[in-house]
């Protein structure tokens, strides 16, 4: 395996693709609680009666708070999680993505920090595959490694958008909703048309493509915040091909109380090394 190679690997992976994933998360059926079902433009079906608002709009409405870029987040599937926070204010951000386990063939750990105009990544790999790569030896430094931002510019796992501030796209996902009905309060379950989601961050086109015909119905639930803020986005994607069904969750948490990412101290930095680039390109 050599380290460009690899690097395909790691992109998606760190990007929440469950199409990478080694077994399943589980699957589940969304929204168990009977309640009336709400199409897309917020009427009922012939199966249930009238309900009040519309539900849909409701979850759109729910992502608006993101765009303000003051927040924290997590995401979970494959057997991957991020975790990290969104500070506009200040224009910096933070993330830390742990990809694989102890028993993984190559595992990954990515602690990214931006603090426009700075970007640093610390790198753990650990694993058999790791060990016998020299090239992938020379990344574990321990240290924060300083990234040149016309080498990062376009990649989504080592830079930041902070024109587009939510790692997962929420945003863009509820817009594709094709089906959603209430199951609580401040609670909703449905389906969305994820066929062009692929901008969203936590689906990339290859794991569409494999979803085929049933990209366009791919269940999910979701919660909001007393305040009408997303909190939780979940979606059950089925089993394509080769790869099991997956779960990925998304949440959101602190709305306007996120603080500012902490740079890291000067004596843990160095300059990133073109096998560094290598390995995200």
């Amino acid at each position: 395996m050599t380290v460009r190679r690899l690097g395909a690997g790691l992109v998606a992976a760190a990007l929440i693709t469950p199409a990478l994933a080694a077994c399943a998360s589980g699957t589940g059926t969304a929204g168990s609680t009977p309640s009336p079902t709400v199409t897309a433009s917020g009427t009922a079906s012939p199966s249930g009666a009238p309900v009040a608002g519309d539900a849909k709009q409701a979850l759109l409405d729910s992502t608006k708070e993101i765009s303000n870029g003051n927040f924290r987040f997590t995401l979970a599937g494959a057997g991957s999680t991020a975790e990290g926070l969104v500070h506009q204010p200040s224009q910096s951000a933070a993330m830390k993505i742990s990809i694989g386990g102890p028993s993984s063939d190559l595992a990954m750990k990515l602690d990214v920090i931006h603090f426009k105009p700075d970007s640093w990544v610390k790198l753990e790999l650990s694993g058999p595959t790791a060990d016998s790569l020299p090239a992938i030896k020379q990344l574990n430094l321990g240290k924060y490694q300083h990234l040149d931002q016309n080498r990062i510019k376009g990649n989504r796992n080592l830079g930041f958008d902070f024109e587009k501030v939510d790692p997962a796209g929420s945003a863009v996902l509820t817009q594709g909703i094709t089906e959603v009905r209430s199951t609580g309060t401040g609670a909703y379950a449905g389906t969305i048309d994820v066929t062009k989601a692929a901008e969203a961050g936590s689906l990339n086109a290859a794991t569409i493509a494999a979803l085929g015909t049933q990209a366009k119905t791919v269940p999910f639930t979701a919660k909001v915040d007393p305040q009408g803020r997303l909190s939780e986005l979940v979606l059950q994607l089925p089993a394509a091909g080769q790869t099991a069904a997956q779960e990925i969750k998304m949440t959101y948490s602190d709305y306007g109380a996120a603080t500012a990412a902490q740079k890291p101290p000067a004596a843990q930095v160095v300059e990133a090394p073109a096998e560094l680039y290598s390995l995200f390109n």
